[in-house]
């Protein structure tokens, strides 16, 4: 994508998408942020399937906490887009594949969705790398916050797959785990607190 910049006639620089802009984004930075909205994009549609083979097997706790995550998912492509709209960049969807249905166990599950929230987190730190580089701070200051919500959501998916992996498959234990997703209690224990 070109990062090169019209001018107004009073002298105002606009993106690509000609909306006025303040500083412009740097090439590599524009597409690894299109490539993180792509994968935030497909952590949802990821996290709906997930939603539906646990309702497909009455295990309603982790259903409604998948469903959940699709949603925040979504939202946080949103947040992507609107940044760089803000930014006065040109926001391109790609395709989404059908996502992957046929899990064998739990345990497969949050173990793929660890990864998958470890592959996002790769993907936020490239990001600031990229920003930091460019010497673009909008950029920085936009996505702390976004990275400290990810280091998050990945400690919680490393807490559930401990959980998940300590059950180790065992039907009551299952339940157990299913209950607590269902009560909202998914958070690993915080000892600072």
């Amino acid at each position: 994508m070109s990062t090169t910049t019209k001018k107004l006639n009073v002298n105002i620089a606009v993106g690509p998408a000609g909306r006025a802009i303040a500083q412009p984004m740097d090439a590599a930075l524009v597409e690894s942020f299109q490539y993180h909205l792509t994968m935030e994009r497909n952590a949802s549609a990821d996290y709906f399937a997930k939603a539906i083979w646990f309702a497909e097997r009455e295990l309603n706790g982790f259903a409604l906490f998948f469903n959940e995550e699709s949603k925040s998912e979504q939202i946080h492509a949103s947040k992507f887009a609107d940044y760089l709209i803000a930014r006065g960049q040109t926001v391109l969807l790609q395709d989404i594949p059908a996502p992957d249905q046929s899990w064998s166990s739990v345990e497969d599950i949050m173990a793929d969705s660890f990864r998958m929230e470890s592959d996002v987190t790769t993907s936020l730190h490239n990001l600031y790398a990229i920003a930091e580089r460019s010497s673009d701070m909008r950029t920085t200051v936009f996505l702390d916050p976004n990275i400290e919500s990810q280091l998050n959501s990945e400690n919680e998916f490393a807490h559930l797959l401990g959980r998940v992996r300590f059950a180790d498959n065992q039907s009551s234990a299952m339940l157990i785990i299913d209950g607590e997703l269902t009560a909202g209690n998914h958070s690993p224990l915080s000892l600072s607190n």
